[in-house]
C-alpha cells in the first residue's frame, strides 16, 4: 500500500462533519461499508442561477470529492425542480415555472429546458462534477403520487379545496432540524392559513384552479393538479439511495421549511430514519447582509463575472477560501483580490512545472513535503476546512526547501479537493483580462500627454494585479510578476 492511502486510511477514520440534525461536528460513519449515498438539493429552473445559488454547489462539490478523496464510492443524486415550487416557500403564491413561463412567453416545458441547460453550463465553467444521477420532479410525477398515497394510508393527509395537506400535528419530531418553536409559532406567527389546520402543514399535492391554464399538470387519485415542492425530494431520494441514506446537503434556507417538511413525510411513510447527516452550506451576501435574489433584483451570474473581466474559476477560489459554514461577503473588489491570488496560484503552476519539469508521485515526495500533506489533509476532513488547506498550499509553495517536483505532486494532490483544474496549466498562457488591457491603453494615453505622475499610477495598479510593464521600442510589454 502506498504512502498516500495509507495517510488516507489514517484519516479517513477521523472524517468529521457538521451534522444541522445534531448541532455538533460528528465523525462520519457510513451505513454501507465504503459506499455513501448524498443527495444534493438542485435548483428550481425559473430563471439563471446566480452567483450565490452556486456557493451552494461549490459546497457540495468540494464535499463529494473530500468523501471520493478518502477513499470512499459516493453515489450522488440532485433533483431539478420543474413543477410544483410556488413563489412562496410555504405553498402559496403562483408556481414559479408557469410565472417564468408568462413573463418570458414561453411554455413551462420550454423554460425548464433552457435553464436546465444553462445551470449545468455554469456548473462546467466552475468545474462541479456532475451527479451521476439528476432527477427531474416532471419526471417522476408517479413516485410522488405513491408516496402521498401511502401518508395518506397511515393518517398523515387531508384534503381543502386546494389540495391534500400533510398534518404536522401528528409527528411528534416536526421541527426538531431547525429547533421550531411550534407552540410560538401557533399562537403568534401571521401564516397565510387558508384551510389548513396547523400553521405548519404543508401541500403535497395542489389542485389545477379551474379557471388557469397549466403547462404542467397531471391527474391522480384526488384530482388534476400538480405536487408539491417538497414530496418530490422526498420520492426521488429514496428511490435512488434508499429509504435510509447518509448525507443530504442545500443551503440553510432549507433547513426551517424544505428539508424540515422532507423529514416528516419520509419517515411517516416508512417508519425508518430518513438521513443520518445534515450538511449545510451558508449564504453569499452583498453589503449590508443583502442576500441576493432575483425578487430583490440583485442577482449577478456567471456572465455577469465574465462581462467584468474574470474567470469563473476565480470565484470558485473565492469559495474555498471561506468555510462553508461561513457567510461570504460578496464585492467586485473582494472577487478581484480573489483572483489576483488565483493568477499567483496559476503562474505558481507554470514556475513550478518549468523548473521541476514534471513531479513526483505523492508516494514518492520527501518527509518535508509528507508534513505538508498530513497538514492538508487534516484540514479538509476537518470538517471542509478549506481555507485552512488553502493556507497550507501557500506555505507549501514558498518553502524554499521542497523541490519544485515536490510542489506539484502536492499540489496536484490538493486539487483534487479545490478543483481548480491546474493540471491543465500544463502550456496554458494567462490572459490577460479586459481590465489590464483598459488600464495599459490608459496608461499609454497618459505617457504620450507627458502625465507621468498619473501614468505612474496606473503602472501600480498593474503590478498590484499581478503584472510587470516592460517598456520596449515596440511598444509596452507585460510579464508576469512573481510577487
Amino acid at each position: 500500500m502506498n504512502l498516500e492511502n495509507l495517510i488516507k486510511m489514517e484519516v479517513k477514520r477521523q472524517l468529521r462533519l457538521f451534522n444541522t440534525a445534531s448541532r455538533r461536528i460528528e465523525m462520519f460513519k457510513p451505513i454501507n461499508g465504503a459506499n455513501v449515498g448524498m443527495y444534493t438539493c438542485g435548483p428550481t429552473v425559473y430563471g439563471r442561477a446566480h452567483v450565490g445559488n452556486m456557493r451552494a454547489y461549490i459546497f457540495a462539490d468540494v464535499l463529494r470529492r473530500t468523501l471520493e478523496y478518502a477513499g470512499y464510492k459516493v453515489l450522488q443524486a440532485m433533483n431539478i425542480t420543474d413543477v410544483g415550487h410556488l413563489t412562496s416557500d410555504a405553498d402559496t403564491g403562483e408556481d414559479k415555472m408557469e410565472k417564468s413561463a408568462r413573463e418570458e412567453r414561453m411554455s413551462a416545458w420550454d423554460i425548464s429546458k433552457k435553464y436546465t441547460q444553462l445551470f449545468f453550463e455554469d456548473e462546467a465553467a466552475l468545474n462541479i462534477q456532475k451527479p451521476q444521477i439528476v432527477c427531474k420532479a416532471t419526471d417522476h410525477i408517479p413516485e410522488q403520487i405513491d408516496l402521498i398515497k401511502k401518508l395518506e394510508k397511515e393518517g398523515y393527509t387531508y384534503k381543502t379545496s386546494d389540495g391534500i395537506y400533510f398534518d404536522t400535528s401528528k409527528f411528534s419530531r416536526y421541527g426538531d432540524l431547525a429547533r421550531l418553536d411550534i407552540e410560538g409559532l401557533q399562537a403568534g406567527a401571521r401564516i397565510e392559513m387558508g384551510e389548513k389546520r396547523n400553521k405548519t402543514d404543508f401541500a403535497l399535492w395542489k389542485f389545477s384552479k379551474p379557471e388557469e391554464k397549466r403547462d404542467m399538470e397531471w391527474d391522480s387519485p384526488w384530482g388534476k393538479g400538480f405536487p408539491g415542492w417538497h414530496i418530490e425530494c422526498s420520492a426521488m431520494s429514496m428511490k435512488y439511495l434508499g429509504e435510509h441514506f447518509d448525507i443530504h446537503t442545500g443551503g440553510i434556507d432549507h433547513i426551517p421549511i424544505h428539508h424540515t417538511n422532507e423529514i416528516a413525510q419520509s419517515e411517516c411513510a416508512t417508519g425508518k430514519k430518513f438521513v443520518n447527516y445534515w450538511v449545510h452550506s451558508d449564504f453569499l451576501v452583498l453589503g449590508d447582509n443583502e442576500k441576493m435574489s432575483k425578487s430583490l433584483g440583485n442577482v449577478i451570474n456567471l456572465d455577469t463575472l465574465r462581462e467584468r473581466g474574470f474567470d469563473p474559476l476565480a470565484y470558485r477560489f473565492l469559495c474555498l477560501g471561506a468555510q462553508y459554514r461561513k457567510r461570504i461577503l460578496f464585492g467586485e473588489e473582494i472577487l478581484r483580490n480573489a483572483s489576483n491570488s488565483f493568477d499567483r496560484l496559476k503562474r505558481k503552476v507554470l514556475e513550478i512545472k518549468v523548473d521541476g519539469a514534471g513531479s513526483n508521485q505523492i508516494e514518492q515526495i520527501s518527509s518535508e513535503g509528507r508534513k505538508y500533506l498530513e497538514r492538508f489533509q487534516k484540514s479538509i476532513f476537518n470538517d471542509l476546512n478549506t481555507p485552512q488547506g488553502i493556507a497550507t498550499m501557500w506555505d507549501m509553495l514558498g518553502d524554499q526547501e521542497l523541490s519544485a517536483r515536490d510542489k506539484y505532486s502536492l499540489l496536484k494532490d490538493f486539487d483534487k479537493i479545490f478543483g481548480l483544474g491546474l493540471k491543465k496549466i500544463q502550456s496554458e498562457q494567462l490572459e490577460v483580462g479586459k481590465e489590464i488591457e483598459q488600464l495599459l491603453n490608459e496608461r499609454e494615453k497618459l505617457r504620450a500627454s507627458k502625465r507621468w505622475k498619473d501614468a505612474d499610477k496606473i503602472r501600480d495598479k498593474i503590478l498590484e494585479r499581478g503584472y510587470k510593464i516592460l517598456d520596449t521600442p515596440e511598444g509596452p510589454k507585460l510579464e508576469q510578476s512573481n510577487s
